[in-house]
Protein backbone atom coordinates (compact mmCIF):
# COMPACT_ATOMS: atom_id res chain seq x y z
CA UNK A 1 0.00 0.00 0.00
CA UNK A 2 1.19 3.48 -0.88
CA UNK A 3 1.56 6.17 1.95
CA UNK A 4 -1.32 8.31 -0.05
CA UNK A 5 -3.84 5.31 -0.19
CA UNK A 6 -3.97 6.16 3.62
CA UNK A 7 -5.79 9.44 3.18
CA UNK A 8 -9.36 9.14 3.64
CA UNK A 9 -11.46 9.73 0.33
CA UNK A 10 -12.96 12.85 1.71
CA UNK A 11 -9.76 14.07 2.64
CA UNK A 12 -8.46 13.10 -0.45
CA UNK A 13 -11.88 15.12 -2.19
CA UNK A 14 -11.44 18.24 -0.03
CA UNK A 15 -7.64 18.28 -1.04
CA UNK A 16 -8.41 17.67 -4.51
CA UNK A 17 -11.35 20.68 -4.83
CA UNK A 18 -9.27 23.01 -3.42
CA UNK A 19 -6.25 22.67 -5.58
CA UNK A 20 -8.52 22.68 -8.50
CA UNK A 21 -10.22 26.26 -7.44
CA UNK A 22 -6.99 27.65 -6.54
CA UNK A 23 -5.18 26.23 -9.60
CA UNK A 24 -7.67 27.92 -12.10
CA UNK A 25 -8.07 31.02 -10.45
CA UNK A 26 -3.79 31.23 -10.75
CA UNK A 27 -4.41 30.05 -14.12
CA UNK A 28 -6.68 32.97 -14.83
CA UNK A 29 -4.65 35.45 -13.05
CA UNK A 30 -1.25 34.31 -14.80
CA UNK A 31 -1.44 32.09 -17.18
CA UNK A 32 -2.37 34.77 -19.71
CA UNK A 33 0.05 37.04 -18.76
CA UNK A 34 2.67 36.87 -20.79
CA UNK A 35 6.11 36.72 -19.08
CA UNK A 36 9.63 37.66 -21.29
CA UNK A 37 11.69 36.08 -18.97
CA UNK A 38 10.18 32.59 -19.61
CA UNK A 39 9.89 33.20 -23.38
CA UNK A 40 13.46 34.17 -23.17
CA UNK A 41 14.29 30.93 -21.22
CA UNK A 42 12.23 28.61 -23.95
CA UNK A 43 14.14 30.17 -26.47
CA UNK A 44 17.57 29.38 -25.52
CA UNK A 45 16.84 26.03 -24.28
CA UNK A 46 15.98 25.31 -27.75
CA UNK A 47 18.02 27.29 -30.01
CA UNK A 48 20.99 27.13 -28.12
CA UNK A 49 20.75 23.33 -26.43
CA UNK A 50 24.07 23.00 -24.51
CA UNK A 51 22.98 18.86 -23.43
CA UNK A 52 24.31 17.15 -26.13
CA UNK A 53 27.71 18.38 -25.31
CA UNK A 54 27.48 17.81 -21.83
CA UNK A 55 26.49 14.94 -22.08
CA UNK A 56 29.05 13.57 -24.50
CA UNK A 57 31.68 15.75 -22.28
CA UNK A 58 30.25 13.73 -18.90
CA UNK A 59 28.96 10.63 -19.84
CA UNK A 60 32.08 9.52 -22.46
CA UNK A 61 34.28 10.84 -21.82
CA UNK A 62 34.82 11.06 -17.46
CA UNK A 63 32.06 8.01 -17.51
CA UNK A 64 30.39 6.31 -14.92
CA UNK A 65 30.91 7.91 -11.01
CA UNK A 66 31.17 5.49 -8.75
CA UNK A 67 31.31 6.80 -5.06
CA UNK A 68 35.36 6.80 -4.07
CA UNK A 69 36.89 6.43 -7.77
CA UNK A 70 38.79 8.90 -9.49
CA UNK A 71 36.13 9.58 -12.12
CA UNK A 72 33.86 10.66 -9.33
CA UNK A 73 36.42 13.16 -8.83
CA UNK A 74 37.29 13.89 -12.14
CA UNK A 75 33.59 14.24 -12.53
CA UNK A 76 33.46 17.35 -9.79
CA UNK A 77 36.14 19.46 -10.83
CA UNK A 78 34.93 18.62 -14.78
CA UNK A 79 31.34 20.55 -12.95
CA UNK A 80 33.07 23.07 -11.35
CA UNK A 81 35.11 24.09 -14.33
CA UNK A 82 31.86 24.30 -16.47
CA UNK A 83 29.73 26.57 -14.18
CA UNK A 84 33.07 28.80 -13.50
CA UNK A 85 33.18 28.90 -17.78
CA UNK A 86 29.47 30.17 -17.35
CA UNK A 87 30.41 33.02 -15.01
CA UNK A 88 28.79 30.83 -12.13
CA UNK A 89 30.46 30.47 -8.46
CA UNK A 90 31.03 26.63 -7.83
CA UNK A 91 33.34 24.76 -5.73
CA UNK A 92 33.57 20.94 -4.56
CA UNK A 93 32.35 20.93 -0.92
CA UNK A 94 33.60 18.00 1.13
CA UNK A 95 31.00 15.89 3.14
CA UNK A 96 32.76 12.44 3.83
CA UNK A 97 35.44 10.24 3.20
CA UNK A 98 35.13 6.54 1.21
CA UNK A 99 37.06 3.71 0.16
CA UNK A 100 38.99 4.77 -3.02
CA UNK A 101 38.61 1.91 -6.02
CA UNK A 102 39.14 2.08 -9.70
CA UNK A 103 38.05 -0.50 -12.10
CA UNK A 104 40.48 -2.00 -14.50
CA UNK A 105 39.67 -4.15 -17.36
CA UNK A 106 37.50 -7.39 -17.12
CA UNK A 107 37.91 -10.71 -19.64
CA UNK A 108 36.24 -13.75 -18.81
CA UNK A 109 36.54 -16.55 -21.41
CA UNK A 110 35.16 -19.84 -21.23
CA UNK A 111 37.88 -22.05 -22.66
CA UNK A 112 36.53 -25.56 -22.55
CA UNK A 113 34.56 -27.44 -24.05
CA UNK A 114 35.31 -24.79 -26.41
CA UNK A 115 36.61 -21.20 -26.95
CA UNK A 116 33.78 -18.60 -26.16
CA UNK A 117 34.56 -14.81 -24.78
CA UNK A 118 31.76 -14.26 -22.66
CA UNK A 119 29.81 -11.33 -21.61
CA UNK A 120 30.66 -10.36 -17.82
CA UNK A 121 32.65 -7.74 -15.54
CA UNK A 122 33.86 -8.10 -12.07
CA UNK A 123 31.53 -5.97 -9.35
CA UNK A 124 32.77 -2.75 -8.05
CA UNK A 125 35.10 -3.22 -5.51
CA UNK A 126 35.87 -6.43 -6.71
CA UNK A 127 39.50 -7.04 -5.64
CA UNK A 128 42.21 -6.91 -8.65
CA UNK A 129 43.66 -9.74 -9.50
CA UNK A 130 47.88 -10.02 -9.91
CA UNK A 131 47.68 -12.48 -12.92
CA UNK A 132 44.78 -14.31 -14.56
CA UNK A 133 43.47 -17.57 -13.16
CA UNK A 134 41.91 -20.61 -14.82
CA UNK A 135 39.82 -22.99 -13.30
CA UNK A 136 36.55 -25.42 -13.16
CA UNK A 137 33.11 -24.28 -12.76
CA UNK A 138 30.69 -25.47 -10.46
CA UNK A 139 26.99 -24.63 -9.33
CA UNK A 140 26.06 -24.51 -5.18
CA UNK A 141 24.24 -27.30 -4.59
CA UNK A 142 21.13 -27.86 -3.37
CA UNK A 143 21.78 -29.71 0.16
CA UNK A 144 19.49 -30.75 3.17
CA UNK A 145 20.49 -28.15 5.17
CA UNK A 146 23.62 -25.84 6.60
CA UNK A 147 25.37 -28.81 7.96
CA UNK A 148 25.43 -30.53 4.90
CA UNK A 149 26.58 -27.59 3.15
CA UNK A 150 29.52 -27.12 5.35
CA UNK A 151 30.57 -30.72 5.01
CA UNK A 152 30.19 -29.58 0.85
CA UNK A 153 32.17 -26.57 1.31
CA UNK A 154 35.53 -27.75 1.00
CA UNK A 155 34.83 -28.85 -2.85
CA UNK A 156 34.89 -25.20 -3.64
CA UNK A 157 38.37 -24.81 -3.60
CA UNK A 158 40.01 -23.54 -6.62
CA UNK A 159 37.16 -23.72 -8.56
CA UNK A 160 34.60 -20.46 -9.93
CA UNK A 161 31.28 -20.99 -8.19
CA UNK A 162 27.94 -20.34 -9.95
CA UNK A 163 25.21 -18.95 -7.37
CA UNK A 164 22.52 -17.10 -8.95
CA UNK A 165 19.64 -19.05 -10.82
CA UNK A 166 19.56 -19.82 -14.14
CA UNK A 167 16.36 -17.92 -16.14
CA UNK A 168 14.29 -20.16 -17.54
CA UNK A 169 13.68 -17.28 -20.63
CA UNK A 170 15.39 -14.41 -21.40
CA UNK A 171 13.34 -13.19 -23.08
CA UNK A 172 11.31 -10.09 -20.91
CA UNK A 173 7.71 -10.74 -20.36
CA UNK A 174 6.43 -8.01 -22.62
CA UNK A 175 7.78 -10.14 -25.56
CA UNK A 176 5.71 -13.59 -24.22
CA UNK A 177 3.07 -11.70 -24.13
CA UNK A 178 3.14 -10.00 -27.57
CA UNK A 179 3.60 -13.66 -29.87
CA UNK A 180 3.02 -16.41 -26.94
CA UNK A 181 0.21 -18.39 -27.03
CA UNK A 182 -1.63 -17.42 -23.87
CA UNK A 183 -1.36 -21.22 -22.41
CA UNK A 184 2.50 -21.04 -23.01
CA UNK A 185 2.91 -17.77 -21.43
CA UNK A 186 1.28 -18.56 -17.96
CA UNK A 187 2.81 -22.20 -18.14
CA UNK A 188 6.67 -20.60 -18.45
CA UNK A 189 5.12 -17.92 -15.76
CA UNK A 190 4.22 -20.65 -13.30
CA UNK A 191 7.45 -22.90 -14.05
CA UNK A 192 9.58 -19.62 -13.04
CA UNK A 193 7.71 -18.86 -9.92
CA UNK A 194 8.35 -22.93 -9.26
CA UNK A 195 11.79 -22.37 -9.87
CA UNK A 196 12.67 -19.10 -8.47
CA UNK A 197 10.86 -19.81 -4.99
CA UNK A 198 13.36 -23.49 -5.39
CA UNK A 199 16.31 -21.77 -5.42
CA UNK A 200 15.74 -19.44 -2.82
CA UNK A 201 15.37 -22.53 -0.32
CA UNK A 202 18.20 -23.54 -2.17
CA UNK A 203 20.15 -20.50 -1.03
CA UNK A 204 18.56 -20.55 2.69
CA UNK A 205 19.55 -24.07 3.53
CA UNK A 206 23.07 -23.35 3.32
CA UNK A 207 22.73 -20.69 6.14
CA UNK A 208 23.91 -17.69 4.44
CA UNK A 209 22.43 -15.16 1.93
CA UNK A 210 23.36 -13.16 -1.13
CA UNK A 211 26.07 -10.47 1.01
CA UNK A 212 27.54 -13.58 3.50
CA UNK A 213 27.40 -16.59 0.99
CA UNK A 214 30.18 -14.59 -1.35
CA UNK A 215 32.52 -14.30 1.93
CA UNK A 216 32.27 -17.52 2.48
CA UNK A 217 33.06 -19.38 -0.84
CA UNK A 218 36.14 -17.02 -0.63
CA UNK A 219 37.08 -18.40 2.75
CA UNK A 220 36.72 -21.67 1.82
CA UNK A 221 39.45 -21.45 -1.09
CA UNK A 222 37.00 -20.47 -3.83
CA UNK A 223 38.39 -18.72 -7.11
CA UNK A 224 35.62 -16.59 -7.88
CA UNK A 225 32.04 -16.04 -7.56
CA UNK A 226 29.52 -15.73 -10.42
CA UNK A 227 26.58 -14.50 -10.53
CA UNK A 228 23.69 -13.20 -13.24
CA UNK A 229 21.66 -9.96 -11.56
CA UNK A 230 19.64 -10.00 -14.63
CA UNK A 231 16.92 -6.87 -14.96
CA UNK A 232 14.42 -8.47 -17.10
CA UNK A 233 15.04 -7.02 -20.39
CA UNK A 234 16.61 -8.16 -23.44
CA UNK A 235 20.92 -7.88 -22.51
CA UNK A 236 20.63 -6.07 -19.52
CA UNK A 237 21.97 -6.96 -16.15
CA UNK A 238 22.24 -5.03 -12.53
CA UNK A 239 25.88 -4.55 -11.67
CA UNK A 240 25.97 -3.57 -7.95
CA UNK A 241 29.11 -4.21 -5.70
CA UNK A 242 31.33 -7.32 -4.61
CA UNK A 243 31.18 -8.88 -1.30
CA UNK A 244 34.50 -10.66 -1.73
CA UNK A 245 37.38 -8.99 -0.60
CA UNK A 246 40.26 -11.27 -2.36
CA UNK A 247 38.90 -13.17 -5.08
CA UNK A 248 37.21 -11.92 -7.51
CA UNK A 249 32.79 -11.31 -7.92
CA UNK A 250 31.92 -11.52 -11.45
CA UNK A 251 28.55 -10.84 -13.48
CA UNK A 252 28.13 -12.84 -16.32
CA UNK A 253 25.01 -12.19 -18.93
CA UNK A 254 21.95 -14.10 -18.81
CA UNK A 255 22.67 -15.83 -21.61
CA UNK A 256 26.44 -16.95 -21.36
CA UNK A 257 25.71 -17.89 -17.85
CA UNK A 258 22.63 -20.08 -18.78
CA UNK A 259 25.27 -21.60 -21.09
CA UNK A 260 27.81 -22.10 -18.45
CA UNK A 261 25.46 -23.56 -16.09
CA UNK A 262 23.76 -26.04 -18.92
CA UNK A 263 27.19 -27.39 -19.89
CA UNK A 264 27.97 -27.86 -15.95
CA UNK A 265 24.44 -29.89 -15.66
CA UNK A 266 25.15 -32.22 -18.31
CA UNK A 267 28.60 -32.68 -16.98
CA UNK A 268 31.39 -30.95 -19.62
CA UNK A 269 32.61 -29.20 -16.78
CA UNK A 270 33.54 -26.05 -18.51
CA UNK A 271 36.39 -23.92 -17.47
CA UNK A 272 36.89 -20.04 -17.18
CA UNK A 273 39.62 -17.77 -17.79
CA UNK A 274 39.65 -14.79 -15.59
CA UNK A 275 41.34 -11.44 -15.61
CA UNK A 276 39.89 -8.58 -13.93
CA UNK A 277 41.88 -5.83 -12.71
CA UNK A 278 41.39 -3.10 -10.23
CA UNK A 279 43.33 -0.76 -8.12
CA UNK A 280 42.67 0.13 -4.08
CA UNK A 281 43.58 3.56 -3.73
CA UNK A 282 42.84 3.90 0.61
CA UNK A 283 40.68 6.20 1.79
CA UNK A 284 39.83 9.61 -0.60
CA UNK A 285 37.38 12.26 0.51
CA UNK A 286 34.29 12.77 -1.33
CA UNK A 287 32.65 16.00 -2.58
CA UNK A 288 29.35 17.24 -3.31
CA UNK A 289 29.94 20.33 -5.84
CA UNK A 290 27.80 23.05 -5.34
CA UNK A 291 27.51 25.87 -7.37
CA UNK A 292 24.95 29.55 -7.14
CA UNK A 293 23.71 32.41 -8.55
CA UNK A 294 23.40 35.10 -5.54
CA UNK A 295 20.10 37.00 -4.96
CA UNK A 296 19.88 40.41 -4.95
CA UNK A 297 17.37 41.16 -3.05
CA UNK A 298 16.79 38.23 -0.42
CA UNK A 299 20.53 36.85 -0.70
CA UNK A 300 20.07 34.19 2.33
CA UNK A 301 16.73 32.46 0.71
CA UNK A 302 17.06 29.59 -1.66
CA UNK A 303 16.02 27.65 -4.35
CA UNK A 304 18.15 24.99 -5.02
CA UNK A 305 18.44 22.74 -8.12
CA UNK A 306 19.07 19.25 -6.95
CA UNK A 307 20.28 16.10 -8.44
CA UNK A 308 22.67 13.33 -7.28
CA UNK A 309 26.29 13.44 -9.38
CA UNK A 310 27.38 10.07 -8.46
CA UNK A 311 26.37 6.67 -10.60
CA UNK A 312 26.82 2.98 -10.56
CA UNK A 313 29.37 2.10 -12.93
CA UNK A 314 27.96 -1.19 -14.82
CA UNK A 315 27.28 1.31 -17.45
CA UNK A 316 27.64 4.89 -17.67
CA UNK A 317 25.18 6.14 -15.55
CA UNK A 318 23.68 8.39 -18.00
CA UNK A 319 20.17 8.32 -17.06
CA UNK A 320 20.85 7.65 -13.22
CA UNK A 321 21.64 10.11 -12.88
CA UNK A 322 23.69 11.81 -15.84
CA UNK A 323 20.17 13.01 -17.31
CA UNK A 324 19.47 14.62 -14.04
CA UNK A 325 22.49 16.42 -13.31
CA UNK A 326 22.36 17.62 -17.21
CA UNK A 327 19.16 19.14 -16.60
CA UNK A 328 20.13 21.44 -13.60
CA UNK A 329 23.49 22.18 -15.26
CA UNK A 330 21.87 22.97 -18.20
CA UNK A 331 19.09 25.23 -16.18
CA UNK A 332 22.07 27.02 -14.48
CA UNK A 333 23.54 28.27 -17.63
CA UNK A 334 20.28 29.05 -18.97
CA UNK A 335 19.38 31.46 -16.10
CA UNK A 336 23.10 32.87 -15.50
CA UNK A 337 22.79 34.01 -19.07
CA UNK A 338 18.56 35.15 -18.78
CA UNK A 339 18.11 35.95 -15.42
CA UNK A 340 21.63 36.74 -13.78
CA UNK A 341 20.28 38.74 -11.16
CA UNK A 342 17.44 36.75 -9.38
CA UNK A 343 15.84 38.21 -5.90
CA UNK A 344 16.78 35.10 -4.03
CA UNK A 345 19.79 32.81 -4.12
CA UNK A 346 19.68 30.15 -7.01
CA UNK A 347 21.77 26.96 -5.63
CA UNK A 348 22.25 23.90 -7.63
CA UNK A 349 23.26 20.57 -5.59
CA UNK A 350 24.97 17.98 -7.02
CA UNK A 351 25.09 14.96 -4.66
CA UNK A 352 27.80 12.47 -4.14
CA UNK A 353 27.07 8.77 -2.49
CA UNK A 354 23.01 9.05 -3.47
CA UNK A 355 22.94 5.71 -4.69
CA UNK A 356 24.74 4.42 -0.99
CA UNK A 357 22.05 6.31 1.57
CA UNK A 358 21.58 10.01 0.20
CA UNK A 359 24.23 10.79 2.11
CA UNK A 360 25.98 13.83 0.00
CA UNK A 361 22.54 15.48 0.36
CA UNK A 362 22.10 14.05 4.15
CA UNK A 363 25.57 15.47 5.08
CA UNK A 364 24.36 19.03 3.16
CA UNK A 365 21.15 19.50 5.11
CA UNK A 366 23.31 18.56 8.39
CA UNK A 367 26.00 20.68 7.78
CA UNK A 368 23.98 23.86 6.94
CA UNK A 369 21.04 24.24 8.67
CA UNK A 370 20.93 28.06 8.23
CA UNK A 371 20.34 27.27 4.36
CA UNK A 372 17.57 24.60 4.72
CA UNK A 373 15.40 26.94 7.18
CA UNK A 374 15.44 29.77 4.44
CA UNK A 375 14.64 27.42 1.66
CA UNK A 376 11.61 28.75 -1.11
CA UNK A 377 11.71 25.35 -3.04
CA UNK A 378 14.03 22.11 -3.69
CA UNK A 379 13.56 21.14 -7.05
CA UNK A 380 15.14 17.75 -7.57
CA UNK A 381 15.39 15.38 -10.53
CA UNK A 382 16.29 11.49 -10.40
CA UNK A 383 13.82 9.08 -12.06
CA UNK A 384 15.42 8.97 -16.31
CA UNK A 385 15.57 10.43 -19.22
CA UNK A 386 12.08 10.94 -19.52
CA UNK A 387 9.66 14.36 -19.85
CA UNK A 388 8.36 14.99 -16.26
CA UNK A 389 5.00 14.07 -16.08
CA UNK A 390 4.00 14.03 -12.10
CA UNK A 391 4.59 16.71 -9.39
CA UNK A 392 3.62 15.92 -5.70
CA UNK A 393 3.40 18.00 -2.65
CA UNK A 394 5.27 15.97 -0.50
CA UNK A 395 2.80 16.42 2.13
CA UNK A 396 3.37 20.10 2.66
CA UNK A 397 -0.16 21.62 3.48
CA UNK A 398 0.22 24.59 1.37
CA UNK A 399 2.04 23.40 -1.63
CA UNK A 400 -0.85 23.81 -4.25
CA UNK A 401 -1.20 27.24 -3.67
CA UNK A 402 2.26 28.10 -4.63
CA UNK A 403 2.75 25.23 -6.91
CA UNK A 404 0.29 25.74 -8.97
CA UNK A 405 0.90 29.34 -9.01
CA UNK A 406 4.23 28.72 -10.28
CA UNK A 407 2.54 26.09 -12.59
CA UNK A 408 0.19 28.69 -13.96
CA UNK A 409 2.85 30.14 -16.02
CA UNK A 410 4.79 27.03 -17.44
CA UNK A 411 3.80 26.87 -21.17
CA UNK A 412 0.92 24.78 -21.94
CA UNK A 413 3.53 22.27 -24.05
CA UNK A 414 5.24 21.71 -20.67
CA UNK A 415 2.60 22.09 -17.91
CA UNK A 416 -0.46 20.07 -19.21
CA UNK A 417 1.75 17.18 -19.32
CA UNK A 418 2.30 17.53 -15.48
CA UNK A 419 -0.37 15.02 -12.90
CA UNK A 420 -0.45 16.78 -9.57
CA UNK A 421 -1.24 15.21 -6.39
CA UNK A 422 -1.63 17.37 -2.96
CA UNK A 423 -0.68 17.58 -0.71
CA UNK A 424 0.69 14.23 -1.23
CA UNK A 425 2.78 12.44 1.19
CA UNK A 426 6.31 13.05 1.90
CA UNK A 427 9.14 11.16 1.03
CA UNK A 428 11.11 8.65 2.92
CA UNK A 429 13.83 7.68 0.66
CA UNK A 430 14.58 7.08 -2.88
CA UNK A 431 16.04 10.08 -3.99
CA UNK A 432 17.85 13.56 -2.51
CA UNK A 433 14.78 15.73 -2.41
CA UNK A 434 13.63 13.22 0.92
CA UNK A 435 16.82 14.47 2.51
CA UNK A 436 15.45 18.10 2.56
CA UNK A 437 11.88 17.01 3.09
CA UNK A 438 12.89 15.09 6.16
CA UNK A 439 14.11 18.68 7.48
CA UNK A 440 10.97 20.23 7.06
CA UNK A 441 12.13 21.99 3.89
CA UNK A 442 9.66 22.06 0.92
CA UNK A 443 11.28 20.38 -1.47
CA UNK A 444 9.48 18.59 -4.66
CA UNK A 445 10.51 15.24 -6.80
CA UNK A 446 10.17 16.34 -11.08
CA UNK A 447 9.31 12.77 -11.71
CA UNK A 448 9.90 11.47 -15.23
CA UNK A 449 8.09 9.20 -17.66
CA UNK A 450 9.09 5.57 -17.49
CA UNK A 451 11.14 4.87 -20.75
CA UNK A 452 11.46 1.62 -19.05
CA UNK A 453 13.47 2.57 -16.87
CA UNK A 454 13.59 0.40 -13.90
CA UNK A 455 14.24 -2.53 -16.18
CA UNK A 456 16.74 -1.52 -18.72
CA UNK A 457 18.71 1.66 -17.58
CA UNK A 458 18.44 1.88 -13.46
CA UNK A 459 21.58 0.32 -12.16
CA UNK A 460 22.15 -1.20 -15.33
CA UNK A 461 25.16 -2.51 -18.06
CA UNK A 462 23.32 -0.63 -20.47
CA UNK A 463 22.76 2.79 -18.90
CA UNK A 464 24.82 4.79 -21.39
CA UNK A 465 24.63 7.91 -23.76
CA UNK A 466 22.60 6.49 -26.27
CA UNK A 467 19.62 5.66 -23.84
CA UNK A 468 18.51 9.93 -23.18
CA UNK A 469 16.02 11.08 -25.10
CA UNK A 470 17.35 14.82 -25.86
CA UNK A 471 13.90 16.59 -26.53
CA UNK A 472 12.44 15.11 -23.11
CA UNK A 473 15.58 16.30 -21.76
CA UNK A 474 15.34 19.98 -22.75
CA UNK A 475 11.77 19.79 -21.97
CA UNK A 476 13.02 19.39 -18.33
CA UNK A 477 15.79 21.56 -18.66
CA UNK A 478 13.70 24.41 -19.63
CA UNK A 479 10.81 23.35 -16.72
CA UNK A 480 13.60 23.21 -14.11
CA UNK A 481 14.63 26.79 -14.75
CA UNK A 482 11.35 28.24 -15.38
CA UNK A 483 10.40 27.15 -11.68
CA UNK A 484 13.57 28.11 -9.99
CA UNK A 485 12.79 31.74 -11.68
CA UNK A 486 9.52 31.73 -11.00
CA UNK A 487 10.27 30.92 -7.26
CA UNK A 488 13.15 33.43 -7.12
CA UNK A 489 10.69 36.05 -7.94
CA UNK A 490 7.58 34.75 -6.01
CA UNK A 491 7.27 37.66 -3.41
CA UNK A 492 5.48 35.63 -0.70
CA UNK A 493 8.10 33.23 1.23
CA UNK A 494 6.49 29.43 0.65
CA UNK A 495 4.79 27.72 3.82
CA UNK A 496 6.50 24.73 5.03
CA UNK A 497 3.39 23.83 7.06
CA UNK A 498 2.56 20.16 6.66
CA UNK A 499 -0.53 18.51 6.47
CA UNK A 500 -2.10 15.99 8.89
CA UNK A 501 -0.48 12.83 8.64
CA UNK A 502 -3.44 9.82 8.62
CA UNK A 503 -3.67 6.85 10.51
CA UNK A 504 -2.06 3.79 9.54
CA UNK A 505 -5.01 1.11 9.55
CA UNK A 506 -2.86 -1.65 10.16
CA UNK A 507 -1.42 -0.04 13.36
CA UNK A 508 -4.16 2.38 14.30
CA UNK A 509 -1.33 4.43 15.35
CA UNK A 510 -0.61 7.99 13.37
CA UNK A 511 2.10 8.07 10.47
CA UNK A 512 5.02 10.18 11.55
CA UNK A 513 6.89 12.64 9.25
CA UNK A 514 10.68 11.45 8.38
CA UNK A 515 12.90 12.09 10.55
CA UNK A 516 16.28 13.44 9.27
CA UNK A 517 18.94 11.14 9.30
CA UNK A 518 22.41 11.37 9.33
CA UNK A 519 24.22 10.44 6.10
CA UNK A 520 27.14 7.55 6.40
CA UNK A 521 30.43 9.59 6.94
CA UNK A 522 33.54 7.63 5.99
CA UNK A 523 31.81 4.13 3.95
CA UNK A 524 33.05 1.06 1.77
CA UNK A 525 35.64 -0.07 4.71
CA UNK A 526 35.09 -2.75 6.85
Amino acid sequence: MKLTDLYSKPAKTLMAALFISGAMCNYDAYAQTKDAVVDNIVKEANENSQLKNLAHELLDVVGPRLVGTPQMQQANNWAVEKYKGWGIAARNEKWGEWRGWERGISHIDMISPRVHTLEATQLAWSPGMKKSVTAELIIIPDVADSVAFKKWLPAVKGKFVLISMMQPTGRPDYNWKEFATPESFEKMKKERTAQTTAWAARISKTGYNGRTLPVALEKAGAAGVVINNWSAGFGVDKIFGAYTKKVPTIDVALEDYGLLYRLIESGHKPKIRVQTESKENGVVPTFNTIAEIKGSEKPNEYVILSAHFDSWDGGTGATDNGTGTLTMMEAMRILKKIYPNPKRTILVGHWGSEEQGLNGSRAFVEDHPEIVKNIQAVFNQDNGTGRVVNLSGQGFLNAYDYLGRWLSKVPDSIRTQIETSFPGAPGRGGSDFASFVAAGAPAFSLSSNSWSYGNYTWHTNRDTYDKIVFDDLRNNAMLAAILAYLASEDPAKTSNEKSVMPVNPRTGEQVKWPEQTSPTRRGGLD
